[in-house]
């Protein structure tokens, strides 16, 4: 199983592998300094995209499992009862 991020921004997502930390640490510290541009890196190659960040800006991280479950069990639900959440 793979950990992709999604990271959120301004109503547009972002896709990216691990590790994140570096990058969550140039956006808090442009964030702190009261704004900058902190470089979003490609899923695959090519330069990314460069971001303004700003104090009050919406940034929203989530993570996602990406591959095949290690237990089938996990991903089998009756339909007619809700699931746990």
């Amino acid at each position: 199983m793979t950990i992709m991020h999604r990271l959120s921004i301004d109503g547009r997502d972002y896709f990216l592998p691990d590790p994140v930390d570096e990058l969550r640490g140039k956006i808090l510290e442009a964030i702190k300094s009261g704004g900058g541009y902190v470089n979003i890196p490609p899923l695959r190659g090519g330069p990314g995209i460069d971001i303004l960040f700003s104090p009050g800006m919406p940034v929203v991280w989530t993570q996602i499992e990406v591959g095949e479950p290690e237990n089938e069990a996990e991903t089998t639900h009756d339909a007619s009862s809700p699931l746990d959440i």
